[in-house]
């Protein structure tokens, strides 16, 4: 028992072992109830669900927070809810190319789901991994900290000039291509399998084909790592605690996932929030620069300028859109 406790304690990229482990148990947990239980069986996933199922993984992300906030302190409680909101609306483009991607594979909604939940402990998985990695690269030379805030800087530059220009086509990506190359790949979708047994045609040997259900979640993967390129640099740029980058970053992933159904088809009355995170961005790379020659920035004032710049965003797009329809999802 005292080997257990010993354990435990032991710190795991900055954290006891042990709170790793509850944060991995609440995900865990999420996930075997959202599949299990919420979506045992294939259905259309309604708004109101949506909306009742991304209530319920904000609250438990705001309780987790709250928590952070009253056993690690007032700084990591507020890193972590910046890093929650920042990321929550990074994503909301990676929603309307989601959106894209089921309909350019034609996938209905009925099993829009299944792709989503399998997406999700791709990201699970992917996430940790490049936020591992930037955590030891951090550690290891913070100089690179320039270049995330630099990077930052940047991106958010070239947002506020792109944020009218809607390019984001599929019948053109290099990655499509390729995988239709390089796999076998059926014409029609096979109720929700991702792999399906078939004759091949030049030999008429039965072989394993994957279906447009598979590609479309091979593209949901890519999507979000190119994404992370934005949305991991923009967390440590708040936070080089793995601890809190990583779960503020997997809390909101999980709720987005959730909200996409609502989402999807309002996307457009978001436009707006792309100038707000583009401002977002630029303000959290500057910060990095300020840390390092100043000073830290108290970490209330960032959270202050994030929200309100964020909310902002939302309300005036909101405001600019009324009275729109909701756009048809494919």
């Amino acid at each position: 028992m005292e080997f257990l406790a010993t354990v435990m304690l032991e710190p795991v990229l900055g954290k006891a072992l042990w709170l790793w482990l509850v944060f991995i148990t609440i995900v865990i947990a999420l996930l075997v109830f959202d599949l299990g239980v919420l979506n045992k069986d294939d259905h259309e996933i309604g708004v109101r669900e949506s909306l009742v199922l991304s209530a319920l993984y904000i609250a438990i992300a705001v309780a987790f927070g709250a928590w952070v906030w009253w056993y690690l302190g007032p700084t990591p409680g507020m890193q972590y809810f910046t890093g929650f909101a920042l990321e929550k609306a990074l994503a909301m483009d990676n929603v309307f190319v989601i959106s894209l991607i089921f309909g350019y594979f034609a996938i209905p909604r009925l099993y829009q789901h299944r792709v989503l939940f399998w997406g999700i402990l791709g990201v699970i998985v992917l996430r940790g991994i490049m936020i591992g990695l930037g955590a030891a690269l951090v550690t290891e030379f913070d100089w690179v900290l320039y270049i995330f805030g630099g990077f930052l800087i940047l991106t958010g530059v070239k947002m506020l000039f792109i944020a009218d220009k809607d390019d984001k086509k599929l019948d053109d990506n290099a990655m499509v291509r390729f995988l239709r190359r390089h796999m076998r790949v059926t014409n029609e979708l096979h109720g929700n399998a991702f792999f399906v047994k078939q004759p091949d045609p030049k030999t008429g040997k039965v072989v394993r084909w994957a279906t447009p259900l598979f590609l479309a979640l091979l593209m949901v993967e890519f999507a979000d790592v190119v994404f992370a390129v934005d949305s991991v640099p923009a967390i440590f740029a708040i936070t080089t605690d793995p601890f809190i980058v990583y779960t503020s970053n997997i809390f909101a992933i999980l709720g987005l996932r959730a909200l996409y159904f609502a989402l999807a088809a309002m996307v457009h009355r978001f436009h707006y929030l792309k100038y707000a995170l583009a401002v977002v961005l630029v303000f959290i790379g500057g910060k990095i620069f300020w840390n390092q020659i100043y000073g830290k920035l108290d970490p209330a004032i960032s959270l202050s300028v994030t929200f309100g710049l964020l909310a902002a965003g939302v309300i005036y797009s909101l405001y600019k859109t009324r009275g729109q329809s909701t756009e048809k999802q494919a």
